[in-house]
């Protein structure tokens, strides 16, 4: 596997494009299209909120039709979100425009919001952002990161990437695209991913890999355990690679699932990396678990802990919060036979053994917790499962960046 430049357009035959529209932000982007002219078919996990946007809607009745799938249109200011029937309207307004400017079915059209929930959508604003979208698509790797850009509300960062394999002799790729920096919670977050592949694989199987995936990447994120109204990630396959169709089992299954967990775990990283308000991104690294469950149980359970959060915020090696939080987690184990250690591009350090704290230096333990990349690592003493989830520190920024975030 070979990560390669771009984003959405690394994979044959998908074009990009931005637009700012001036939905909520002046002076930037806030408006992207993806585009492919091949029919594609298409994969997606959404929301487990009760409080779907209309967006989320509208996505998941063309993932359930089975219908093929030409565009991607996303904007980032304005939610549309808990907005009623009127909600609904505005995506199908959105997908239509769309349809008669690209000559393509609007049911073809996908759809993905993200922003202030409650706020009714300036349609004309969206309309004439969906014309400067069709008239600008192109395949550059430009164009990939300005589309990355425009979806962003508090991201402080693009996030995209893409990797390149081999299947049946011939080169796949897989490229994407996501956002999301604040309402970021396992089964799923305020955070949109758009993944494109020129892999030949039918729906059920491309269904198939996805949902597996999602659930060891982004579930396993978490800012502040606020779960959105609009999580989607959708990934749209045209088969212009060519390669024979991939099954559903077997070694080239293997090999584009891993590939598709490398893109997904990547973005999921990136937004857990980029919290509102955060210094660093913090791991949580489960091993040795007698199962998979608990070593993802007890991973999450310290990534989510306000305290742990706060701990790492100081640079402060306060390992009793951490025991604490994977001792209520619900998952089962010896707390006896616990160790814990941090590291860092700083170095790696011991912190408790068999339960309890070892003597350590507290210098170093802070200049390991002071960098932009932490990971606390658990070792149960059970078995041979691991399992990591990714969070960030908490700072006084994050209620700053959302005491006012409607202003």
């Amino acid at each position: 596997m070979q990560i390669r430049l771009g984003g959405v357009t690394a994979a044959k035959g998908f074009q990009a494009a931005s637009a700012a529209a001036e939905i909520k932000y002046k002076g930037r982007d806030d408006m992207a299209m993806v585009y492919s002219k091949e029919p594609c078919v298409v994969a997606g996990t959404f929301t487990k909120n009760l409080y779907k946007a209309a967006p989320v809607v509208w996505c998941k009745q063309i993932v359930e039709s089975g219908k093929p799938v030409h565009a991607i249109v996303a904007n980032s200011g304005v939610a549309n979100a808990c907005t009623g029937g009127e909600g609904l309207e505005y995506c199908r307004g959105t997908a239509e425009k769309a349809s008669e400017l690209l000559g393509i079915p609007a049911d073809s059209v996908l759809l993905g919001s993200t922003g202030v929930i409650g706020k009714q959508m300036p349609m004309d604003k969206l309309e004439k952002g969906v014309e400067l979208l069709a008239a600008s698509l192109g395949d550059t790797d430009e164009l990939a990161t300005a589309a990355a850009r425009a979806i962003m509300t508090t991201d402080t960062k693009e996030k995209q990437i893409a990797v390149e394999i081999e299947i049946d002799g011939k080169p796949v790729t897989i490229g994407g695209m996501a956002k999301g920096s604040g309402m970021i919670h396992p089964d799923m977050c305020t955070m949109l991913a758009f993944i494109t592949t020129d892999a030949v694989i039918s729906q059920a199987v491309l269904q198939k890999a996805l949902s597996d995936v999602v659930d060891n990447t982004y579930n396993m994120i978490s800012v502040d355990r606020d779960t959105s109204t609009n999580d989607t990630c959708v990934v749209i396959a045209n088969g212009l690679a060519g390669n024979a169709e991939i099954p559903a089992e077997g070694e080239d299954y293997e090999t584009f699932k891993e590939a598709l967990f490398e893109v997904n775990k990547y973005l999921a990283m990136a937004i857990a990396g980029d919290g509102e308000g955060c210094t660093c991104l913090f791991e949580c690294r489960v091993e040795g678990a007698d199962t998979l469950e608990t070593a993802k149980t007890v991973a999450k359970s310290v990534v989510c802990s306000n305290l742990t959060k706060t701990a790492v915020a100081g640079h402060d090696a306060n390992w009793g919060r951490i025991l604490c939080a994977a001792g209520y987690s619900g998952a089962q184990f010896d707390p006896d036979k616990l160790s814990l250690s941090f590291e860092s591009v700083a170095g790696q350090i011991q912190i408790a053994e068999n339960g309890k704290g070892v003597e350590y230096s507290e210098e170093k333990a802070t200049e390991i917790l002071s960098q932009e990349y932490v990971c606390a690592v658990i070792n149960l003493n059970m078995g041979d499962e691991i399992s990591s989830a990714w969070g960030c520190d908490l700072t006084h920024a994050y209620i700053e960046i959302n005491a006012d975030y409607r202003s």
